[in-house]
């Protein structure tokens, strides 16, 4: 009987080894919210929906699968930061800068972005469904929006 729990158990394992890897570190995350700053910080799949992050130094955080849904990121530095998966929709990031960043797969859906910086970021499956995306090198055919 014990025997047969030991691949069960080691398959569970498995499982849930990816998901604790991206779980935010919960200071990271309280420092950001306390004072608008935390360059290299881990908010791996944080909650972040509706966060004020105006001006938030972000550069080279790690925000893989971080839920940013209708966050104000105006004038935010997330340069360097990896955003790959991260749900920005609704958010607002006019001014953001997000020169190379890792965008791949990030959900811009019905988000704003006015003169946002994206020099040398990953643009790779981005989606922008809705959104008013102008002189942010974000583009359909060649051009801004």
């Amino acid at each position: 009987m014990k025997t047969a729990l030991i691949p069960i158990l080691a398959g569970l394992a498995a499982i849930a080894l990816p998901f604790a890897a991206q779980a935010a570190n919960p200071a990271h995350v309280k420092q950001l919210l306390e004072t608008g700053a935390c360059a290299r910080c881990d908010l791996s799949g944080a909650n972040l929906a509706e966060a004020h992050l105006i001006g938030a130094d972000l550069r080279n955080a790690n925000l893989r699968g971080a839920n940013l849904q209708n966050a104000n990121l105006e004038g935010a530095d997330l340069t360097g930061a990896d955003l790959k998966n991260a749900n920005l929709t609704g958010a607002f990031a006019t001014n953001a800068v997000f020169n190379q960043a890792n965008l791949s797969g990030v959900n811009l859906n019905n988000a704003r972005m006015v003169n946002a910086l994206t020099f040398g970021a990953n643009l790779d499956g981005i989606t922008f469904a809705g959104a008013d995306i102008y002189g942010s090198g974000i583009g359909v055919g060649g051009g801004d929006r």
